[in-house]
């Protein structure tokens, strides 16, 4: 274990789990938050910056899938769901809304603890140098600080539109439809509300000076959705 050891939050509304993952994870080391709630598993996730969140899929305040699309707005922690339901649909919609891996109740702490090692493994080789950056000598997106910049000066973005972005980036060149982005970023009850969509989109353009008509980086696709635009890297 590092000198710093990761910090590994679970989120489970059942004592006896969280009482097993309490004393399993900090046999081997690990610094341990504890969430009762999605509520408290949500500000547990702002505040503390866990190095992987192990979430219920079944909580008393609001479903799993939902506190992992919430988390996914504007966090990339690596999380490992757990649940009692084993069906296949179950463990495919919690990879597509961003979860790394999934663990079906009940579990043996070996197997947990392999897993989490798996995960932080990724996580620690995705830092460094190779950090997910995009930068054409104008805007600048570093996706390990989360941070965005313009002609060298940062650019304030609500999560919501830092979401977007981010979610644009990663489909750079290609479409990315507008129920996608909605499902994704809002949840599955708002695929129809482009309305948001639009007003986001709208800011974003506005905060880094992209004209609608002649984008340099945002670009509608009428009546299909958006795509952004892979910049030339400025020369001298």
């Amino acid at each position: 274990m590092n000198a710093i050891a990761p910090r590994i939050l679970v989120i489970d509304d059942e004592p006896q789990i969280r009482r097993f993952l309490d004393i399993g994870l900090r046999a081997e080391g690990y610094r341990v938050l504890l969430a009762a709630s999605a509520e408290e598993g949500l500000n547990l996730a702002a505040t503390q910056e866990p190095d992987v969140v192990v979430l219920d899929l079944g909580l008393p305040d609001r479903e799993g899938h939902e506190v992992l699309a919430e988390l996914r707005q504007w966090s990339s922690t690596p999380v490992l769901m757990l649940s009692v339901r084993d069906a296949e649909a179950e463990k495919v919609r919690a990879l597509d809304l961003g979860a790394h891996d999934y663990v079906t109740k009940p579990f043996g702490i070996q197997e947990l603890m392999a897993r989490l090692r798996v995960l932080l493994r990724n996580r620690v080789e995705g830092d460094g140098e190779n950090a997910p950056l995009y930068d054409d000598g104008c805007l600048r997106i570093d996706m390990l600080r989360r941070e965005v910049h313009l002609d060298g000066q940062p650019v304030e973005l609500t999560r919501k539109e830092y979401a977007v972005l981010l979610m644009l980036l990663a489909h750079a060149g290609r479409v990315v439809a507008q129920q996608l982005l909605l499902r994704k970023i809002w949840g599955a009850t708002h695929v129809h509300d482009t309305h948001y969509l639009r007003v986001v989109i709208g800011r974003l353009r506005q905060k880094l000076g992209d004209d609608p008509s002649s984008p340099r980086w945002l670009k509608t696709e009428p009546g299909v959705g958006y795509r952004f635009i892979m910049a030339e890297p400025a020369t001298d």
